[in-house]
């Protein structure tokens, strides 16, 4: 399970490619896509499902995603999926499964609501904890630039662009109204940028990062869907 369509998409693409010598069957079970092609899909037999509450839970619920086989249960950023109100979904999904399911949970923070799913779900677990020191992958540089007032942040950013050979990138926005705004502010910048956030329809956000991926898109502005 993962917290949006964006992520259970990247992950599938990352067990397609690891299966893809091993006749792994995968598919990405999520929502705004035709419920009778996943219903088809997942009724032909799959070796991993990735997918987000919902739509999964919806697909255990009509019985064509078959519970008893299942033997891992991941859940991908945990913190993030509490954070955006999936507890009861992913509770109602876990008692659908059986007793013996491992479970592995991933999460970048360790609030009291994951740890209290961690205690509910897993029986003994062994925690695995990244040191700080390695957080920063090696080879790769990170800068900040300090921007005192919020009027600075589009000069600041267009400088930056102007300034640099970026071949492709990705800007984070904390809100769907931000991304709008900085897209049609850059726009009007001379600058050619993407946009996508949660209140775009799923069919126009796949084109986007299909142009992303291809790099016809060189600038994304988005929100944590990523």
């Amino acid at each position: 399970l993962a917290p949006t369509r964006e992520l259970a998409t990247q992950i599938q693409r990352v067990v397609m490619a690891l299966g893809e010598y091993m006749k792994v069957h995968s598919h990405a079970c999520i929502g705004g896509t035709n419920v009778r092609e996943d219903a088809r899909i997942l009724e032909s037999g799959c070796h991993v499902v990735v997918g987000t509450p919902g739509r999964v839970y919806d697909m255990i619920n009509r019985k064509v995603l078959r519970t008893q086989s299942i033997k891992l249960f991941v859940l991908d950023e945990a913190d993030e999926m509490l954070s955006r109100g999936f507890k009861d979904q992913i509770q109602d999904v876990f008692k659908m499964l059986p007793p013996d399911v491992q479970v592995i949970l991933l999460s970048a923070t360790m609030p009291p609501d994951v740890l209290e799913v961690s205690r509910c779900f897993m029986r003994e677990p062994v925690s695995i904890l990244v040191k700080k020191e390695e957080l920063t992958l090696e080879g790769i540089k990170q800068f900040y630039v300090n921007v005192k007032q919020e009027n600075w942040k589009l000069g600041t950013l267009c400088d930056l662009y102007d300034t640099l050979s970026i071949t492709q990138s990705v800007i984070f926005c904390n809100t769907r109204r931000k991304v709008d705004q900085l897209t049609q502010e850059m726009s009007n910048h001379n600058f050619t940028v993407s946009a996508m956030h949660g209140d775009m329809e799923q069919r126009d956000r796949e084109v986007i990062m299909k142009q992303f991926r291809s790099g016809s898109s060189r600038v994304l502005i988005t929100t944590d869907l990523l």
